[in-house]
């Protein structure tokens, strides 16, 4: 399975057709090596059943190990009631990172007088990022150099009561520690897109839209539904005065598809999609995120569709303030399917960019939807891939349409719920004190929040 996480990394596409059966054929071998679950997230046809079946094939070793070694800690509860409920965010992304971006306003907008804020944190990069962290937590524990087993300790030893996962199954998670169950409830939370499988975490934060209550079965956790997106995100500053296209090695005219997703959410089925509308809209471009070892592939892929590889531009990676900025001179986002755009789509709609969706039946496919209802534009989710195209072509072929959409999501964009800090951390910190309040009384973990 690395060679496909590889292949997708690189964009080669000649055997694409043939993963999806060897994913198929691995989970059905139960003497076979597991399959990594962040490779299902791309993959087309998988269902969320059997990411669940791929993520508890993953962990069943390592819960079989886990249970006797966590008796014998023997980490007992205070589950009395408290003052103020201790929370725990694990994570190796408390850096210049996506996952901080999006978070790092509600860490701050968090009521102290009725929660302690912990970080527990195995990464050392330092930076402007980890100093404004550093200052949004109550403490900051650097748990790098500690084993599962003594990071499990420590969490025990500080009072949390609800530890939050915020890396699930994406690099560098250390998921062997929530597998030792060192909090009273554990919480799956916005850095894996995801169930964790049995045994990991009792609830995963979310909305109706990103998980229907039809889809509950695909889920090991019980569903905590906040009331719009699931996803944070602040107002924080507005973004920079963008720079010209030159600057941003756009051509001076011409419409501008982008996308700034990671190249291993690219599928030729989306890239066929794309070089149509390349095809059908004559002097546009598709902007990409610069993605070294995919690049060649791509050229060749675009030149394959009769389409001229010098209307693909590569964007070189910048600091999140100077690509806000530059992401003003995109005119439509385009996003991808099954694994379609999370933070750089809540990005793009910051920087006043429509994106239009076409939502699928997985977690992962269906967050730029939930972010498209939460700031109420609705009517750019596509109902299917044809509808998707039709859409994108209207705006790019009838500048008034675009314009007046544009112009709504800059009405909207301060105040639809998308980027309320505040309201979204209250709404977070109700689904806190539920599921608190239900372990205090015995209750196990059920669905929760938004009805």
């Amino acid at each position: 399975m690395k060679s496909i996480s590889r292949s997708r990394a690189m964009c080669e596409w000649d055997d694409f057709a043939s993963a999806a059966p060897q994913i198929r054929a691995a989970l059905a071998t139960p003497d076979g090596p597991p399959t990594p679950p962040f490779i299902l997230l791309s993959e087309p046809g998988i269902t969320a059943s059997e990411q669940r079946t791929c993520s508890e094939s993953w962990t069943a070793a390592r819960r079989l190990a886990a249970a006797p070694l966590r008796a014998r800690l023997d980490m007992r509860f205070d589950l009395s009631p408290r003052g103020r409920i201790c929370v725990g965010y694990l994570s190796n992304d408390f850096h210049d990172h996506a996952t901080a971006h999006l978070l790092v306003e509600t860490l701050e907008a968090h009521d102290r007088s009725r929660f302690e804020i912990r970080a527990y944190s195995y990464c050392g990069l330092e930076g402007a990022m980890r100093t404004r962290l550093r200052a949004a937590f109550d403490a900051f524990i650097d748990i790098s150099a500690l084993t599962d087993v003594e990071a499990a300790r420590r969490i025990h030893a500080d009072g949390v009561d609800i530890l939050i996962d915020l890396k699930g199954f994406t690099r560098g998670a250390r998921t062997g520690v929530m597998m030792l169950r060192p909090a009273p409830v554990q919480v799956n939370y916005l850095g894996y897109p995801g169930t964790l499988g049995a045994g990991v975490c009792d609830y995963i934060v979310t909305d109706r839209y990103v998980t229907p209550p039809s889809s509950s079965s695909a889920y090991s956790e019980a569903f905590a539904y906040l009331p719009n997106a699931y996803q944070p995100h602040g107002r924080g500053a507005p973004p920079r005065a963008a720079p010209s296209r030159g600057a941003a090695g756009l051509p001076a005219q011409g419409f501008v598809y982008c996308c700034f997703n990671q190249a291993y959410k690219l599928t030729p089925f989306i890239f066929d999609l794309w070089a149509r509308l390349l095809e059908a809209t004559p002097g546009a471009v598709l902007w990409l995120s610069a993605a070294i070892l995919a690049e060649g592939n791509l050229r060749n892929e675009i030149r394959s569709r009769g389409i001229d590889a010098r209307r693909l531009v590569f964007a070189p990676h910048l600091p999140q303030a100077e690509h806000l900025a530059r992401l003003q001179l995109a005119d439509l986002a385009l996003d991808t399917a099954p694994f379609g755009s999370h933070t750089t789509a809540s990005d793009a709609l910051w920087a006043g960019v429509p994106i239009v969706t076409c939502a699928g039946d997985t977690f992962p496919s269906r967050v730029a939807g939930s972010l498209l209802h939460a700031i109420g534009l609705p009517e750019l989710i596509a109902q299917d891939f044809d509808a998707y195209f039709d859409t994108a072509l209207v705006l790019a072929h009838d500048p008034p349409r675009c314009a007046e959409l544009r112009a709504k999501l800059a009405a909207n964009r301060l105040t639809t719920a998308l980027f309320d800090v505040k309201a979204y951390t209250r709404a977070l910190e109700s689904l806190f004190e539920t599921m608190w309040s239900r372990r205090l009384t015995g209750a196990p973990p059920a669905v929760i929040g938004a009805a």
